[in-house]
């Protein structure tokens, strides 16, 4: 019987757009090596992924969205590869696309609203036909905020009320709201429960998850703090479910990204000797780009977006080189397309000290997290950051801003107490931003400092246990998990 069923939109390396797909790929995998039988369910999109893969059908049916029934399936991977159950909902019309949120090619989906709908719908409907249900339902972000109040509030799903419901938010941006002129796609709820959907005049599903659920988790302490002062106006509603509240780190899969063993790379790390591992990496960078080989590489991985704040690094290395700083700058990604272009060109006028792959290159990304000295993360908002607990395993030092979970992980390696592991500044401007890579560029100078702070990150421990243990701790104030 399986223990937790984890809902999503993401799962890794099924369907991924960020740092949700990471975690709801590995959180079951390592509640259930604890003992904790934990699976996952997403919907069945037509990524590369899913459609190699074989599925079985566990169940078929319908379910009502307005005037109308659904019909849809539920398919369980069939090899168990991933280290546990992973289900998909089988959707037709909505999820048989090759994007999760978007088309390749650019442009979101219309019907987002319709098509997350039907996927809780979905869930629900294979769950109410459960002899013996999940212990526990833990749902992610507003894609599925509306499962906590179907539960406990609607007449077709409500023999449930008493399953509880852990609901974590990954990223607050996004609240899912819709017009209450679709309340007829939800099933039937008591009239008395209709607060429960409403914020600011709309259906909100963000804001319906944190008022319903058992218990609310954000993905880092400083992000829960941070939620309670700007959350896009539900900063009182976060405040006011304190009680039910925890912030709990993410972690990262030590399995998959390991430097020993790391399928991508053709030269790994042997036991500490990090320098030969980097010189060999950093190598391969250098016959990849056109950047100086005696100054320090500094490279941003991630989306081209200003949430991630990739829309000050044009000024900020154009700034930086052109005033005489002595480093590197790689970037990897992709996003705003005027961002991209400008990129673009940086790359001529900028030759020999600036580069980029406009991309989405996994194998590259892997080269980089070992290949480069530092890892600059100048994120307006960044709730957890997986980027830099990889680029701690990888030897590589991260620049940070002191928010999120940047806040929580990355310590200044200027503390007196000699906790440090990277470099932080405060404030999201040119100025602190410039002040930050004088510092780094001088560290890598000094050899034998630099090799130490490398050698001492790689050491760090970020795993999914300790986290995945915290979970279970919230989860045993719900419920008896004892077999």
């Amino acid at each position: 019987m399986i223990d937790v069923l984890h809902i999503s939109a993401e799962c890794y390396p099924a369907a991924k757009a960020g740092g949700l797909g990471d975690v709801v790929g590995a959180l079951p995998k390592y509640q259930t090596k604890t003992g904790l039988l934990s699976a996952a369910i997403i919907p069945k999109y037509h990524t590369r992924w899913v459609m190699a893969q074989d599925w079985v059908t566990v169940y078929s049916g319908v379910f009502r969205m307005h005037d109308y029934y659904v019909p849809f399936s539920i398919e369980q991977e069939a090899t168990n590869q991933l280290g546990f159950p992973l289900f998909v909902a089988n959707i037709p019309g909505r999820f048989d696309r090759p994007g999760i949120y978007a088309n390749p090619d650019g442009g979101w989906y219309q019907d987002e609203v319709e098509r997350f709908l039907s996927f809780q719908l979905a869930v629900l409907s294979w769950l109410e036909q459960w002899k013996d249900g999940p212990k526990l339902l833990h749902c992610h972000d507003h894609h599925t905020g509306l499962i906590p109040f179907m539960v406990k509030h609607t007449v077709e799903y409500g023999h449930m009320a008493d399953t509880p419901t852990v609901f974590t938010i990954h990223n607050g941006e996004y609240h899912g709201s819709f017009s209450w002129r679709k309340m007829n796609l939800l099933p039937y709820f008591h009239e008395n429960s209709k607060g429960y959907l409403d914020w600011s005049r709309t259906i909100c599903p963000l804001a319906t998850g944190i008022k319903c659920a058992w218990k609310l988790t954000t993905v880092s302490p400083s992000y829960l703090n941070e939620l309670r002062q700007d959350s896009n106006g539900l900063e009182g509603l976060i405040r006011s479910e304190a009680p039910k509240s925890h912030g709990v780190l993410n972690g990262i899969d030590n399995e998959v990204w390991d430097p020993r063993t790391d399928k991508y790379l053709s030269h790994h790390m042997k036991t500490d000797d990090v320098d030969t591992f980097k010189q060999e990496n950093r190598e391969i960078l250098l016959r990849r780009f056109n950047i100086n080989p005696e100054w320090p590489i500094i490279t941003f991985i991630g989306r081209l977006v200003k949430e991630k704040g990739a829309d000050i690094l044009p000024d900020l290395i154009a700034r930086y080189l052109y005033h005489g700083g002595q480093a590197n700058f790689l970037i990897l990604g992709t996003g705003d397309p005027q961002l991209m272009a400008r990129f673009e060109h940086m790359r001529h006028y900028l030759h020999g000290r600036f580069d980029a792959a406009l991309e989405y290159n996994e194998g590259l990304a892997r080269l980089l997290y070992a290949g480069s000295d530092y890892l600059f993360m100048p994120s307006r908002v960044e709730p957890c950051g997986l980027n830099q607990m990889y680029a701690f395993r990888y030897g590589t030092v991260p620049i940070a801003r002191a928010i999120g979970g940047l806040r929580d992980t990355v310590i200044d390696m200027g503390e007196p107490d000699g906790t440090g592991r990277g470099i932080r500044f405060m404030n999201f401007n040119l100025e602190d931003m410039y002040h930050a890579l004088d510092r780094a560029v001088y560290t890598f100078h000094q050899k034998d400092d630099f090799r130490a702070l490398r050698k001492k990150i790689t050491e760090l421990d970020f795993s999914w246990e300790r986290s995945a243990t915290e979970y279970i701790n919230i989860y045993k104030q719900l419920t008896n998990f004892e077999r």
